[in-house]
């Protein structure tokens, strides 16, 4: 039986996908909501938004993440980051997946990926849980419903929380997968609700396709001036690091918060929607961020909440601090109508350093911006990935590996040559600690950050005198507006300058042993920067 808003011509059983229960196409946000409060999937919050847990899993599963090893792409993708599966294991996992399925309900979600139609792909989504095919159909863009009449999908992604991989059998790493198959254009995803991963599939599928169109595909967000498209940025960050929270600036128009691309004609939205970390959320910081939590269709995340009241507790952590809320972009007031900007005058890389040793802001040379990109340095925040509990530092090249299917000097010699080709000015900004690691020291002022980008994104701190860091050799302002001098300068935040000193050596350190991988696939400027 089918049934929803658009049945498409093209339908599951067009794609051998036959005796499932009743199967929903393209429902809209209304009739998603009640078929999840009727499969008993969550509970109705305030405003209308819809309230659900995801079990155990409560953050990505990186290492359960495969690419099947066909001829067509057995030289292009990074395998010592993305785990292999073979025809056959991939074969039989689909077999079983689609007998599992036989006389499910599902829900089908015919969507776009990527707000430039010269380098959109088509994905359909198909999904266990209604709560999924609503959150999935705010993140990625919606087809008007002409479009949906002769929508024939590139990809299809298909999500089966309840069904367990066997390990032996199909070749993967556990009972959970995510497994993409390039040839047969299909990603398949078991034995987790968490769902980052539909979102995410979708951003490794499109990080493997569009270089070879000579688009640069960033795990970012970005915004632009107000009234002024070409004048845009971007923000480079892992999650935690204040993506979200920072291109969300009033004063600015908001392209997207996470994923990007960067092709010849400028910067372009890859999602539809936002999902923002609700942890320590508040109406006084984030007032659009807070207020899309209790709107109509918005999917609350892993939080806990009043049972009598439907309040939500943006401090209890107990599920997880990877809490989150999924929106559509046109819940924040200034988001762009287009979702598309110019060549982006402005680059940031945001990193979380746990050390307490990089300073708020530093503006790199196109050479340190590659170095630093490569690196990736940042700390795993709480709850983002199972395991970690804490700020854990580490080196996510691209400012995303998990998200990588090809080796990383791919990306960063397209960033490299972009940044040639528009000078774009780069910074480097530490939203981590400061005054000491973390266990010590405090989480860098939100204010003094946002102070900080907002002279980097206009143009005057530009014209401030600056240093040079004795430890990385990047520069360093001296002073800047609405920041004391003292934040500017991490050593003297420290109360003991020689265990900076100490902590200091280490890092760097860490960044050279990190960076050997990279040494023979780079040029000599950014070899300089690397040792320099």
């Amino acid at each position: 039986m089918t049934s929803g808003q658009v049945n498409p011509q093209f339908r599951l059983e067009d794609q051998g996908i036959e005796g499932l229960g009743n199967v929903y196409y393209n429902l809209i946000e209304p009739a998603l909501v009640q078929a999840a409060l009727t499969h008993g999937e969550g509970t109705l919050g305030r405003g209308g938004a819809l309230l659900v847990t995801t079990g155990k899993f409560t953050g990505r599963s990186p290492n359960d993440k495969h690419v099947v090893r066909t001829d067509s792409v057995a030289d292009s993708i990074w395998w010592e980051n993305n785990a292999e599966m073979s025809p056959a294991g991939f074969d039989a996992l689909y077999t079983d997946m689609i007998e599992h399925m036989k006389g499910r309900d599902y829900f089908v979600q015919d969507l776009i990926g990527g707000a430039d139609p010269a380098h959109a792909i088509n994905v359909r989504m198909v999904t266990e849980l209604a709560w999924h095919g609503l959150f999935i159909r705010h993140m990625l863009r919606r087809p008007d419903a002409e479009a949906l009449k002769d929508f024939t999908a590139d990809f299809t992604v298909i999500n089966c929380p309840s069904f367990r991989a066997d390990p032996k059998k199909h070749d993967c790493r556990s009972e959970t997968v995510i497994a993409t198959n390039f040839d047969r254009k299909l990603i398949l995803i078991a034995n987790t609700e968490y769902a980052g991963e539909n979102k995410k599939s979708v951003f490794s599928l499109l990080n493997y396709l569009l270089p070879e169109e000579n688009v640069m595909p960033m795990h970012c967000s970005a915004n632009h001036a107000m009234g002024n498209p070409v004048d845009s940025a971007v923000f480079f960050g892992l999650s935690g690091t204040g993506k979200t929270t920072l291109s969300a600036d009033p004063e600015r128009v908001l392209i997207g918060d996470d994923e990007h691309g960067w092709s010849d004609r400028g910067i372009f939205n890859f999602e539809g929607g936002c999902y923002a970390k609700t942890i320590h959320l508040c109406r006084e910081a984030e007032p659009e961020i807070f207020a899309t939590t209790t709107k109509f269709a918005t999917v609350i995340e892993n939080m806990v909440f009043d049972p009598d009241t439907l309040e939500l507790d943006f401090e209890d952590d107990s599920l997880t601090a990877n809490m989150r809320c999924a929106y559509p972009l046109e819940y924040i007031s200034n988001a762009s109508p287009t979702a598309m900007g110019g060549h982006p005058k402005n680059i940031i890389m945001l990193t979380c350093d746990a050390f307490g040793v990089l300073p708020p802001i530093a503006r790199l040379t196109p050479a340190q911006a590659m170095y630093h990109f490569l690196s990736g340095f940042t700390s795993k925040v709480a709850g983002t990935e199972r395991g970690v509990t804490e700020p854990e530092p580490t080196f996510s090249t691209c400012f995303g590996a998990p998200f990588m299917p090809r080796r990383p000097e791919v990306y960063g010699n397209l960033l490299r040559d972009k940044i040639a080709e528009h000078g774009a000015t780069c910074w480097l900004v530490n939203t981590g600690w400061t005054g000491g690691a973390h266990g010590t020291g405090s989480r860098m002022p939100i204010h003094a950050t946002r102070a900080l980008l907002s002279a980097a994104l206009d143009g005057t701190l530009a014209e401030r005198e600056f240093r040079k860091d004795e430890n990385f050799g990047f520069e360093v302002p001296l002073t800047a507006p609405s920041v004391p001098e003292v934040l500017l300068n991490p050593r003297r935040t420290w109360d003991n300058p020689e265990s900076y000193d100490r902590q200091a050596a280490r890092l760097v350190d860490l960044f050279a042993d990190n960076f050997e991988q990279y040494l023979p696939y780079i040029d000599e400027d950014v070899r300089a920067a690397a040792i320099g």
